[in-house]
């Protein structure tokens, strides 16, 4: 007798939470609370130039972009970085004549060391100046042969780790590596991570970066915030709800309420979509797909789709309690709008939180779409990095639950040969 089936048996917090435990002597992010970044720093504080410009794309560029685009307005750095990712023309040039290349440090990234992209862009760099070892930089696998090419011109090269895969790679040299040199606190963001780190596998109660709480009740996605709640308990309860309510909500919508966090959203969708959209272990396609918007601009359009169309998308609002700006509504009537002056006064980071509370309790009273709220301590490198590592593990989770593996990306590189193969017929 011959049996086979297309179903997956039900597999326990505990068993799931094992075998989570278990990939960390494998997936290597899981252990960058751990690394030493003395010679990230050492370094950083030596670099001269004004200008830091990162060449990549994709996990080479988006988690760092997400972090530099948080925090760049809030605090005082001396360098400003810039990122070249896109092979449009017209772009790529407007960023080039934009920036004094004689007062640049030149950031190559490509984990592959081959990535067709980034070797284009640095190509045309090339063509109007000389890269060397007093102005690049590289970050890559220590056996690529973007390496060897490093290191045949003496350029200073750091490592990613083989076991780090480049959505994941953000807290690795390839966030922290430019980061530092433009000022960013990066032992905070170590911090940051670490507070997560140790909440999910040591279930440290004492997490106090983001403010997590379920909005309503249709059906429970994250449980009420508790101070004895950990992010083991929320994580793994929001992890099995995406993957038991996978036909039902099958979009998750990110909607963060401050413009600073259109590169998380940006890093976000990359981090879902490609992570979650695979062929599980029998053959049955699985995918969640995600969504990224900006309040309040987004609840000017976005919002209808949500209230009154069909329910197959889960919402988490992300808020920032303390902007740290204290820029006002000015008290000033304008003739024909005298009924509106009871904005006057107001504070803006109060406008849109009230913003962020109103769509909250909107959704909230239909009780019939799932939505959790995070609320942001503040605009620190320790918040924005515990942000996105519970993301990185709420992304291994769901995983676990489909039964897929987060870690490849085998429909990206079929793209990526079939480009090469393209580049290279044209060539001969």
């Amino acid at each position: 007798m011959k049996y086979t089936h297309n179903f997956n048996p039900t597999i326990s917090d505990e068993e799931l939470f094992d075998e989570i435990k278990k990939e960390r002597e494998s997936i290597g992010y899981y252990n960058l609370v751990h690394q030493d970044i003395g010679a990230i720093k050492e370094y950083a504080k030596g670099v001269k130039q004004k200008n830091v410009v990162v060449i990549g794309i994709g996990g080479s560029t988006l988690g760092t972009y997400a972090i530099y685009k948080f925090l760049k307005h809030s605090k005082k750095l001396s360098k400003k970085l810039h990122f070249i990712e896109s092979t449009d023309p017209i772009e790529l040039k407007s960023k080039i004549d934009a920036i004094d290349l004689n007062d640049t440090l030149f950031v190559v990234i490509s984990k592959s060391g081959t990535t067709v992209e980034t070797v284009s862009i640095f190509k045309y760099i090339n063509s109007l100046m000389k890269c060397d070892k007093d102005n690049t930089i590289v970050i890559t696998e220590s056996d690529s042969k973007l390496d060897a090419f490093a290191k045949f011109h003496k350029m200073k090269t750091f490592e990613v780790p083989k076991d780090v895969g480049g959505r994941f790679s953000v807290f690795s040299t390839v966030g922290l590596v430019p980061l530092a040199i433009v000022g960013i606190d990066i032992d905070e963001i170590i911090k940051g991570i670490k507070e997560v780190y140790d909440g999910f596998f040591e279930e440290v109660p004492s997490y106090n970066a983001l403010a997590v709480q379920a909005e309503n009740d249709f059906p429970s996605v994250i449980p009420d915030s508790d101070p004895e709640s950990t992010p083991k308990h929320r994580i793994l309860k929001k992890a099995r709800f995406f993957a038991e309510y996978k036909n039902s909500f099958n979009i998750n919508v990110v909607f963060s309420y401050s413009s600073r966090l259109e590169g998380f959203n940006k890093w976000y969708v990359q981090l879902w979509g490609e992570s979650l959209g695979k062929i599980d272990i029998n053959e049955s396609r699985q995918g969640l797909t995600p969504v990224g918007i900006i309040g309040p601009i987004d609840q000017h359009s976005f919002l209808q789709l949500v209230v009154e169309g069909r329910r197959d998308k889960t919402i988490t609002i992300v808020k920032v309690d303390n902007f740290e700006s204290d820029i006002q509504i000015p008290e000033l009537t304008l003739e024909g709008l005298e009924e509106l002056d009871y904005l006057n006064k107001r504070d803006f980071s109060e406008l849109i939180n009230m913003q962020a509370d109103a769509t909250i309790e909107a959704i909230q009273n239909l009780d019939d779409i799932p939505c959790d709220v995070i609320t942001i301590d503040a605009v620190d490198e320790r918040s924005i990095a515990a942000l996105m590592y519970e993301y990185e593990l709420l992304t291994s989770v769901v995983a676990k639950f489909l039964y897929i593996n987060a870690y490849d990306q085998p429909g990206v590189e079929a793209g990526k040969i079939i480009l090469k193969e393209k580049l290279s017929k044209q060539q001969k």
